[in-house]
């Protein structure tokens, strides 16, 4: 398997979720008369982040991982987004951004090195193989599976298959 196919897929199927989630989530607080701010706000814990910056943290490991793989530039995106709808425009975007990555980018990305910051004064570097595997989808799954956990956690009828994209 080419390391294209091994990761823009995973990306796009989670990424395509996500904004799936939040379509139920909005349905949601229609539904229970519920201000989208106050779920938008969510938490699982007082010192976690909440749903809206898990959404904007994974859209940003999907697409700087992509661009990191590349040695592409890293997209900087402002996290402005207040409502569900700019939360699916930002998912909409990346998976454009995605997208547009071709197999030719990835041929070698495995072997190359990849350094990104780690802190705001160092650097880790990593070959592609185990950057993926240890830093881009640990941290894209942990910000995706957090979403689905707050939204869970506050009633929006949600499963598994939801996450999967399979709904």
């Amino acid at each position: 398997m080419s390391f294209y196919n091994a990761t823009i897929p995973a990306f796009l199927q989670i990424l395509g979720s996500l904004s799936g989630l939040l379509t139920k989530a909005e349905a949601h607080c229609k539904a229970k008369n519920i201000a989208p701010e106050v779920l938008l706000g969510a938490r699982l814990y007082p010192d976690m982040l909440p749903l809206s910056k898990q959404i904007q943290l994974a859209c940003d490991f999907a697409a700087k991982g992509c661009a990191r793989l590349t040695h592409s530039e890293v997209p900087s995106v402002p996290d402005t987004e207040k409502a569900f709808d700019e939360l699916r425009q930002r998912i909409a975007k990346t998976i454009d951004y995605v997208k547009a990555f071709t197999p030719a980018q990835f041929e070698g990305a495995d072997a190359k090195n990849v350094t990104f910051p780690a802190g705001p004064n160092n650097s880790i570097t990593l070959n592609g193989q185990e950057f993926v595997n240890r830093f881009a989808f640990p941290n894209f799954y942990f910000h995706a599976a957090t979403t689905h956990g707050i939204l869970r956690h506050n009633g929006v009828e949600i499963g598994k298959r939801d996450f999967l994209g399979m709904n």
